[in-house]
């Protein structure tokens, strides 16, 4: 059952990502936290790590320690902690692209089963919007992504083998595993 705490957190998100859309798009960026808590709620999810995923880019993205500080007074060490561990880095600036997906997926290999939730969704829910995209705008696509074509996808080939390595979540890592097949397909195509 979700209690007020998590309306408290979705006002959070929205507030923190008021002004902040998904890559080269319109689509308000709580529509991301929104998909990836459906997801993490769709695969046994409790209140805690429900808000976590609507959290899970607030430090990242929207102010580092401070909002971490923040979400640790509000939510409590655990809603803090994988908030912490979903995030690949909260330096400023941030680290070259690739250090950083090297990093992240070194840490996947070791993180808690929350964690790999959490992660698993939001990445799910990456690959379908750039697989929607890719259909829609083909290689333009690519210029979004600090990575390009070949490190976006050698990213989520990577993603997609330590998620498999890792048997969590069978649902979602089959869907992470066919959607990043498919991409590759049509790009390869």
């Amino acid at each position: 059952m979700l209690t007020a705490r998590f309306r408290q957190a979705l006002e959070l998100a929205a507030t923190l990502h008021s002004d902040q859309v998904r890559k080269g798009t319109d689509i308000p960026y709580i529509a991301h936290l929104l998909a990836v808590t459906a997801l993490v709620l769709e695969n046994g999810a409790d209140e805690d790590i429900a808000i976590a995923a609507l959290l899970h880019d607030a430090a990242e993205d929207q102010g580092g320690a401070v909002v971490l500080d923040e979400i640790h007074r509000r939510f409590g060490n655990r809603v803090c902690s994988l908030v912490k561990a979903c995030s690949d880095t909260m330096e400023m600036p941030k680290p070259p692209w690739k250090a950083r997906k090297d990093r992240y997926i070194q840490h996947l290999a070791t993180a808690p089963d929350d964690v790999l939730l959490i992660a698993l969704a939001d990445k799910v829910h990456n690959a379908r919007a750039i697989l929607a995209d890719f259909r829609n705008l083909g290689d333009l696509l690519w210029d979004r992504f600090q990575g390009g074509k070949d490190g976006t996808l050698w990213y989520y080939h990577e993603l997609a083998a330590i998620f498999a390595k890792l048997g969590k979540y069978p649902y979602l890592t089959r869907e992470l595993g066919t959607t990043v097949k498919e991409l590759t397909a049509l790009v390869d195509g």
